[in-house]
């Protein structure tokens, strides 16, 4: 009797570039686990410095199970359906556009990405796969968090619009209520999986009326 064939795994990449708002990527991972979704990581060398500086964790190849663990708050065993790529490995899956991938969200990334990204740059494994996204027309969002934006950055990000890729400044907005950081960190990351429409409940949506933010403060925890 043959084996049924098992469904093929079809991940979320997710990047995450060194510039500051490593809290964004960690809450798009949670939300996407939590979506029933899986992913694939890609970590840069310089966001490996930026998540030991924001959070004291330590990012290592030989233990990113461990690592991410702790990062994300949860157990070495949430983690199944996560898959861990080293950014210098450009023999990766997600190097080929026929390793079978949803998109990818690059959360966060820096104005050095972002100019990787648009001009196909691949001087890295994260942006080589954002490079195989864009060819193969899956979803790429970009998060890019960086302030001010120079003229180069901007004609960076136009040209990545003209590519498909979706343009998401990490700009929290306030109208949903969020009263702290991890409010507001969730906000960006909700608004991150809205564009790939991936189900979440990171955010108290916009419903057409005045006032809600504020009603939404007064309720009780």
């Amino acid at each position: 009797m043959e084996k049924p064939e098992q469904p093929v795994r079809r991940p979320w990449i997710v990047g995450v570039s060194g510039a500051s708002g490593t809290p964004y990527a960690a809450s798009v991972i949670r939300a996407l686990l939590a979506a029933g979704e899986s992913v694939d990581l890609v970590v840069s060398r310089a966001a490996r410095l930026t998540i030991l500086d924001e959070t004291g964790i330590a990012f290592r190849d030989a233990h990113w199970r461990a690592d991410l663990a702790q990062w994300l708050g949860t157990a070495a065993d949430d983690l199944e359906d996560v898959r861990y790529w080293p950014a210098g490995d450009f023999a990766a899956g997600p190097s080929s556009g026929s390793y079978p991938a949803k998109g990818m969200l690059v959360v966060p990334a820096t104005t050095g990405a972002v100019a990787g990204i648009a001009l196909g740059l691949s001087k890295d494994l994260l942006q080589r796969v954002a490079s195989v996204t864009l060819k193969e027309r899956r979803p790429l969002v970009v998060c890019v968090r960086e302030a001010p934006l120079n003229g180069v950055t901007l004609k960076h990000l136009v040209e990545l619009d003209a590519q498909g890729a979706v343009v998401l400044p990490a700009s929290p907005g306030f109208y949903a209520g969020g009263s702290t950081v991890r409010e507001l960190v969730d906000f960006v990351a909700g608004r991150v999986l809205d564009a790939v429409g991936v189900p979440h409940t990171l955010y108290r949506r916009w419903e057409g009326e005045l006032g809600g933010a504020a009603r939404a403060a007064e309720r009780p925890a």
